[in-house]
This record gives C-alpha cells, structure tokens and sequence, in this order.
C-alpha cells in the first residue's frame, strides 16, 4: 500500500475559511478583518480591535462608548474566583492561575451548555461572555502577580480604558501615556493570527459542540507550551543569561554548539521576517527611553544582529514584546498570562465563527505500529 503524504504539524494544511485575519503575502502585513495590524496599534485602543475582531467592523464613537460600558461592571473577580486562585500553590505557573479562573467562570454561567445537546449558545449569548472574559482576564493576571509579590490586590477603575486599567491593578499607580500606548499596542499586536496552534484548538472544541468556555481553557493550555505563548518568557530567561551585549558572541557560539533553541526568532508563517516586529520594536524603543535602560536596547541589537548574520532566521514578535513587559514592570511569569489576555479576542471571534459554519474537526492517521495479531491460547 502507498504511504499518504503526511503533512506533520499540519504544514501548510488549509483546513478551513476564515473571515478573521490573513497575513498578507504581498505586503507581509497581518490583517484584521482587513486592516493592517500596524494601522490597528497605531490609532486604535484595544477595546476597539476587540469590537473590530468581533463584529468585522471598527465601532464607531457611539459604539466603542456602549461597548465600554458593557464592558467595566465585569471587570472585578467574585471572591470565588480570588478563592480558587488562592488554593493554586504559589510556586505553580500563572498559566495554571488563568486556567483554572476561566474554567470557574465557566462552571459559574449555567446557561453556556451544560447540556451534550447544545452548542453553547447563540452568537450573541457568546459575544457576551467573549466581552465578560474580555473584561475579567486583566484583574486575573493583575492579581496573580500581586498575589506572588505578597502585595494586596487592587480595584478596577471605571474612569480608565483597558490598557491603563490593566497596568492599574497590577502596580496600584496611574500608568504614565508612553507605557499605557506601549502595552496597547502590545495587546493589539497578539489579539489574532488565524490558525495558530491555541486558536486551532479552541476551533477544535467548539467544532464538538462544546461550550465557549471549554474551548478558551483548552486554548490557554496550548498557549502554555513554549513552543507557543511562552516563548516570550523564554525570550526574557535568555535576556538575563547573556546580561550585557558584550556577552553576546561567546554565549551564542555556545549554545548554537549545543545545538540549542535560540526563542524569539523564527516562525512558521513569515519566512522574511515576523511583520508584527517592527510596532513592538518602536514600543520598545519608547519604553528604552522612558526608563533610561539603553543597555536593553544594546542587548537587544547585538542578540538580533548577530544571530541573524549567523543564521539568517529574524525575530518574531516574541522577542521584542519580552523586554517591553519586563521593563514595564510585569514579572518574567506574566508574560504568557498577558498574551491570554489579549488572544482571547481572537479565541472567541474563532469560536463564533467555527460555531456559526460547523463542521466535526476529525482528521486521520496513519498506523505505523505492530501488524494484527493474536493472544496465543
């Protein structure tokens, strides 16, 4: 018998429409319903690339107003889920922290599908639990990390848009605009990327009929992996490896000697370069500026120089967004939590979709394994 062609990883496998995001070959730009991302962090607030990834369309001043109003009374956890979180051992990974959060929000909407027999809901009961995650997953991340600090958690403000908020209840002081624009556009710049791996499995639950819920908490168990959303973290360990830019050479010709993974670079979708880069990189550079740290600006430089002379692989969004939240101030463990925060807008637009357009999401092996046979009697 003829061996199928096996496209592992599903490599350049196209399983599926989508009316979400593409990457634009010929510009090399990520679109989002049609706009490039860069336009989107440039001009926009997250609230309204939410709106966008959600509806198709920018709201207008009206709409991001009743959308922001929608939004802020979800903002602050139930002491349920302050007690949940607070039975995780601290020396667990705040992805845990997340995870267990949103299933307990889940758990909590007895009307998201509890039933074998229902899809989880309309598109619009959807929507509002896509805003109601939306809204709670910055006091989840905020509180995790005061909760590791041994800080006191602190309230969301309503007189604050998203991003400021979010920088609010994680360091209790009114961010200054330079870092509250610096991790806007963060948020937008990991909002969606079509099918990636944590989004492909939210799409892969739903297509089961399963709730909404449970295809966010099987996509945050894949946005875990470092292969995935932790490799922004990794990007950070390597960072505090290297310490200063002129250690850059020896520590690289080190581990390319041990074969080792080098985070931060490459990527399976942009062969020229990660077209998201360049925003965070400007961000980066604002935020540089704005805490006088030119020695991560210079380690910065020498790691990306050196690495893409030697192999000629260039860095994904990853590697610029790391230094960005450590300067900020989030710790190292954060930075998967934030991209949570973020992605979930895309995670939801795709569970709307795949929902609306349903198909068994099933594909087929091949068996490689011992030949039929029998127990001898």
């Amino acid at each position: 018998m003829t061996e199928p062609d096996i496209k592992k990883g599903l490599a350049g496998v196209v399983v599926d429409t989508t009316a979400i995001s593409k990457v634009n070959p010929e510009t090399n730009s990520l679109l989002y319903r049609g706009y490039p991302v860069q336009e989107l962090a440039a001009t926009q607030p997250f609230e309204a690339v939410a709106y966008l990834l959600w509806h198709g369309e920018l709201p207008t001043f009206e709409e991001l107003a009743a959308f922001r109003a929608q939004e802020r009374p979800h903002r602050t956890l139930t002491d349920t889920v302050k007690a949940a979180i607070d039975l995780i051992p601290i020396e667990a990974h705040p992805m845990d922290e997340v995870r267990t959060a949103v299933s307990l929000i889940g758990a909590s909407d007895t009307n998201a599908g509890g039933s074998v027999l229902d899809a989880g809901g309309s598109p619009e009961e959807n929507l509002e639990r896509s805003i109601r995650l939306f809204a709670a997953l910055p006091a989840i991340v905020a509180y995790g990390q005061r909760r590791r600090r041994g800080e006191e958690p602190i309230a969301p403000r309503d007189d604050l848009d998203y991003s400021a908020n979010f920088l609010w209840m994680t360091f209790g002081e009114e961010p200054d605009p330079v870092v509250v624009d610096a991790f806007n556009r963060s948020m937008i710049l990991y909002a969606e990327h079509s099918f990636n791996a944590s989004t492909f499995t939210a799409r892969v639950i739903t297509s089961t009929l399963s709730d909404l819920y449970s295809a966010v908490v099987g996509a945050i168990g894949a946005l875990k992996g470092p292969l995935h959303g932790g490799a922004n973290e990794a990007v950070l360990h390597i960072f505090d490896e290297i310490g200063e830019a002129s250690n850059v050479v020896p520590w690289l010709d080190k581990s390319l000697a041990e074969k080792r993974k080098i985070m931060g670079f490459g990527h399976r979708v942009y062969k020229s370069g990660d077209s998201r880069v360049p925003t965070m990189k400007a961000a980066l550079d604002t935020l540089v500026e704005h805490y006088d740290r030119p020695d991560v600006a210079e380690l910065y430089d020498a790691l990306e120089s050196e690495f893409v002379a030697r192999k000629g692989i260039y860095p994904n969004l990853d590697y610029p967004s790391g230094p960005a939240y450590n300067l900020i101030g989030f710790d190292t463990l954060t930075f998967t939590p934030l991209f949570v925060a973020a992605r979930v807008t895309g995670w939801t637009a795709h569970v709307i979709e795949q929902a609306g357009a349903n198909a068994l999401i099933r594909p087929l092996s091949f068996y490689d394994g011992v030949g039929e046979r029998h127990i001898e009697g």
